[in-house]
């Protein structure tokens, strides 16, 4: 037969010290008892003299048991001063008992707790009488009367008072596993050995395997445990429990106490919305979202449809009167919270966004196709075309990314650079200076949502290497291309993407100090899995960037924490990021930047990536629009004809440089053949002796015209022989300024030349 040694039977069991069974209790004082009481006196009390005295055995059922409580601790009063405090103590409850006329079994949790408050003991007891008592008045609370209500008394040392019940050594035996596991997950060590000492009081023992799920559980449901661990810290203490196998793991936090009961509508049909709320398969926040529109939809039928009690009775009518009544629904219409009324009373009565009405509509569009689906109504109507949203609210609603302005991100990078300790809020809660500053850059360069960054993994970061690496640990170099793994996330499955190595080498600075942490469970994928930006066994919110670090960053660079487009928020950064690299000198193209912020389809991305001004700007202009759409042309002007009277005989004083010849027909814009000469009457060939004499006149003024030219005339000039042919086949029979045809004009085909200006001319 195995025999335990001293150590396990110490943890095998702890027994009460005390027998109580043994004493008379919950009795009224006698009236022997309340004479002598009376007569003794407090101070008599105090002094706690002559117990052979007939007054003091009269109320020996009294003393015995607290005279056995103070013998019963593991640490004994043995100076003379704490013999005298354990008097006082013994002398006080008797005091009380005398006042109140009922043993102090009898005493009710608030008489107790009365009795133990600081104030209250200094205002019936003087000087050092009542305080230098108290610790002893806590023992005689808890181990004759279980008294555990400590959250009514006031502060006071939990650990001594535990050392005192259980001895020093039960203690330090229960506290230290639970001190390694948590400071090795990086945990602060203050108010920790007062947590698990309390802990150890509540459940009466010091015996950390007997801290089990239940008794947790059962400690937890205690608001005062609650309120005075913060809630986070109790769960800290559950997980190192269960990391050291005593109990299983601690439940997922709660936050709030649930939905609020939907009133206001038809039983039927809040059975209905709460039934689908709790059959959905998308993420909580999303059906607590759908439940609420659900809810207002509901008072919107009790109010104008009240014929219709459930999802069964709708039509394709009331799927219209629906989609009418959303087109014209006010912020504050059919709401059942009064709270959010007075909350947002500047925007009550405003019309809705397009996005809140499309939001409305796609709602209750989802409920009915999945309620259809999953056969709890008959099919009456197509949800996706008697729900669909009006191309009125659509046209509203489009691409607009909320891009923070150049000047404000570049404030925002600095200060995310030069990030210090001290720009941060401090306190016990605080994070590691090494994880913070992993966190902001990873914002800052990764372009990617918050949650995501709450939920990367350890060991996202990767280096690519150009050049074949020497050794089992690379160290990356300039040319190294820092590759970052993104979990799955809201729109598709893991993905690699390239960032920074500035972000990089900040990750892996945070990685090589991280405290180890137990395994979590991610809740979009169901995996235990070991999170980054972990600590104290828990890692960040996804709001930690919203809360803690934008508004640190803004006031470190003296930036408005909100723009002309809103708040500055964490996901703001991901479409100024996404809006920067495609405005880039070199910028990625649409395909590329829907892979770099892994989306589905480059429809998603064009909500993130928004050309900007400037870049439209030089893009029109790099276009040439007005230049591809006008030519200019040299026009000769004989001055001599116009100031003689000749122009208005007839004689031409326009001649428009055709480059192999000359143009005198004044209307040469109107002209159809004016880009693929047909050489009529008003062509003058550059080679003739009548071409000479006009250059080589005196009062000749040279002009330059510029000509707009048709789709065909562009093309012949820019596109080559090809398309002068075929211009040339057009207007082979349309009439020239003489009226003739170039097909008449010529019957022996003459090569014929299209302007170009300050080109050599094409033949």
């Amino acid at each position: 037969m195995t025999t335990m040694t001293n150590s396990q039977a110490a943890q095998s069991a702890w027994e009460w010290p005390l027998r109580l069974d043994r004493f008379r209790r919950h009795e009224r004082l006698s009236q022997n008892e309340s004479d002598a009481l009376q007569t003794l006196g407090f101070d008599l009390l105090r002094l706690d003299r002559d117990r052979e005295h007939p007054k003091w055995q009269a109320i020996a059922r009294l003393t015995a048991p607290l005279d056995e409580a103070v013998a019963a601790l593991h640490w004994h009063p043995d100076t003379v001063f704490q013999r005298r405090f354990a008097r006082y103590a013994t002398a006080i409850v008797l005091h009380f008992c005398g006042e109140l006329g009922r043993d102090f079994w009898s005493w009710s949790t608030q008489e107790w707790a009365e009795l133990l408050r600081p104030q209250q003991l200094r205002e019936r007891f003087r000087g050092q009488v009542g305080m230098q008592a108290r610790p002893y008045l806590l023992v005689h609370a808890y181990l004759l009367t279980g008294f555990t209500s400590f959250d009514l008394v006031g502060p006071f040392a939990r650990q001594t008072l535990a050392q005192r019940i259980f001895g020093s050594a039960s203690v330090d035996q229960a506290v230290e596993p639970v001190r390694a596991v948590l400071n090795g997950w990086g945990y602060r060590a203050a108010n920790l050995e007062s947590m698990i000492c309390t802990l150890l009081l509540l459940n009466r023992s010091p015996m950390l395997n007997e801290l089990t799920s239940p008794a947790l559980d059962r400690l937890r449901a205690d608001a005062a445990i609650e309120r005075h661990f913060h809630g986070r810290h109790l769960h800290g203490v559950h997980r190192a429990l269960a990391a050291l196998g005593h109990t299983g793991p601690p439940p997922a936090p709660r936050y709030g106490d649930g939905p609020v009961p939907i009133t206001g509508t038809a039983p039927g049909w809040a059975q209905a919305v709460e039934r689908w709320h709790a059959t959905a398969t998308v993420q909580q926040s999303t059906r607590d979202t759908h439940r609420v529109v659900l809810a207002k939809l509901g008072r919107w039928l009790a109010a104008n449809h009240p014929d219709i009690t459930g999802p069964a009775d709708w039509t394709r009518q009331t799927c219209s009167a629906w989609v009418a009544a959303v087109d014209r629904m006010r912020v504050g219409d059919h709401i059942q919270s009064k709270s959010w009324r007075e909350s947002r009373i500047e925007q009550l009565g405003k019309p809705l966004s397009a996005k809140t009405k499309r939001t409305y509509i796609r709602i209750v569009r989802t409920f009915f196709r999945d309620i259809q689906d999953w056969d709890w109504i008959p099919r009456r109507f197509d949800p996706a075309r008697a729900l669909e949203t009006p191309r009125s609210i659509r046209a509203l609603q489009g691409p607009d990314p909320r891009v923070i302005a150049d000047d404000l991100w570049a404030k925002l990078l600095w200060a995310g650079l030069n990030l210090d300790p001290g720009d941060l809020p401090g306190g016990p809660g605080a994070h590691p200076a090494d994880m913070v500053r992993a966190i902001t850059l990873t914002w800052l360069f990764a372009g990617q949502r918050s949650d995501e960054i709450a939920r990367l993994r350890l060991g996202c970061i990767r280096w690519h290497h150009d050049q074949p690496v020497v050794g089992d640990d690379p160290q990356p170099t300039d040319t190294s291309v820092c590759l970052l793994d993104i979990p799955t996330h809201k729109t598709g499955t893991a993905f690699t993407k390239p960032v920074d190595p500035l972000l990089g080498r900040a990750i892996e600075a945070w990685q090589a100090l991280r405290p180890a942490q137990p395994p979590m469970l991610d809740r979009k994928t169901g995996e235990k899995v070991h999170f980054l930006f972990a600590v104290r066994a828990g890692r960040i919110s996804k709001n930690y960037i919203n809360d803690t670090i934008i508004p640190a960053l803004c006031r470190k660079a003296d930036v408005p924490a909100a723009d002309v487009r809103g708040p500055i928020t964490s996901h703001r950064a991901r479409s100024t990021i996404a809006t920067q690299l495609y405005n880039a000198k070199e910028p990625m193209t649409l395909f590329e930047l829907q892979a770099w912020l892994g989306h589905r389809s480059p429809e998603s991305t064009q909500h993130y990536a928004k050309i900007t001004p400037n870049t439209l700007a030089k893009a029109y202009n790099d276009a040439g629009y007005f230049a591809r759409n006008v030519r200019t042309i040299e026009v000769l002007v004989d001055r001599d004809a116009a100031t003689s009277g000749a122009a208005a005989a007839g004689e031409p004083w326009q001649h428009y440089d055709l480059g192999h010849g000359f143009c005198s027909y004044t209307f040469f814009e109107q002209c159809p053949h004016r880009m693929a000469c047909a050489r009529c009457d008003f062509y003058i060939p550059k080679e003739s002796s009548k071409s000479q004499l006009l250059q080589a006149k005196s009062n000749l003024q040279r002009m330059i015209v510029s000509i707009p030219l048709t789709d065909d005339e562009q093309a012949a000039v820019e596109d080559g022989q090809a398309a002068l042919d075929q211009l040339l086949q057009r207007l082979a029979e349309v009439p020239t300024p003489t009226g003739r045809t170039p097909r008449q004009l010529t019957a022996t085909p003459l090569p014929i030349v299209a302007v170009n200006h300050g080109r050599p001319p094409r033949t």
